[in-house]
């Protein structure tokens, strides 16, 4: 067994903190939003119940994936003219609006038919949803039901990159309200947990090129690539001594 030594370098190293650049996201159209309204009135909460907040509790408990399914099927998704539908208080324009806003917006609409403090209001996204395409162990489209995920987890989530990806080149589409717009992204930089894309937004998409091995051969790694060269050239070399020797 070893015995603890003095060491003549530094025991821990610490980074400077790089303060959370946030902003608070806008809803768009096509997201999924779940508006839960409770009543002290037993018969506007059936009206209400359109999202079983026991179906949500299910889905939470049932993995991130299934968990999305059952958002789509009992959330409310934001139409092509920004509006959702909710029983009894007909269509809201949410497009635009944070979900606080929007909390504020159905309250308002509620207060038409029970009094204020007798009711409660939660307005929240379906999960975080993102699509992992290129050089990913298991590209696909995902949801992660958390409010917040860095762009590290959502990377972790579909099984890290591939040995030949480039780190330091990962693209991610991002959509706006008036379109949508790549950015590259160095994920060996440090500087990365203080900026804007450090946090994922819902529906960004992230691409992840490969290297230029990849290019030189159709191995997945290094090796299998050298390897297959090293396989070419010998049977090249082959065929030229057979026909030298035929000669």
């Amino acid at each position: 067994m070893q015995q603890l030594q003095d060491s003549r370098g530094p025991l821990i190293e610490t980074s400077e903190k790089y303060p959370y650049q946030t902003e608070e996201y806008l809803l768009q159209v096509n997201d999924i939003v779940e508006i839960n309204i409770k009543t002290t009135d037993e018969k506007l909460n059936l009206v209400f119940g359109a999202v079983s907040s026991d179906m949500q509790n299910q889905a939470a408990m049932g993995g991130a994936q299934g968990s999305g399914d059952a958002f789509f099927m009992n959330g409310y998704t934001i139409d092509d003219m920004g509006m959702v539908e909710i029983p009894l208080l007909g269509k809201l324009k949410i497009v635009g609006m944070t979900t606080e806003n929007a909390k504020l917006l159905v309250e308002n609409e509620v207060k038409k038919f029970i009094n204020e403090g007798e009711f409660f209001v939660r307005v929240r996204l379906g999960g975080i949803r993102f699509s992992a395409l290129g050089e990913f162990n298991r590209s696909g489209k995902y949801t992660i039901l958390q409010n917040r995920v860095t762009i590290l987890e959502a990377i972790a989530f579909a099984g890290d990159l591939s040995r030949v990806a480039k780190r330091d080149e990962v693209l991610l589409v991002r959509q706006y309200p008036d379109g949508s717009q790549i950015h590259k992204i160095n994920l060996l930089d440090r500087g990365l947990l203080g900026s804007e894309f450090y946090f994922l937004k819902p529906n960004d998409m992230i691409y992840a090129e490969p290297m230029k091995v990849r290019e030189i051969g159709a191995g997945n790694t290094l090796v299998e690539t050298l390897t297959l060269l090293t396989t070419s050239i010998t049977a090249i070399a082959l065929i030229l001594t057979l026909v030298q020797n035929n000669n």
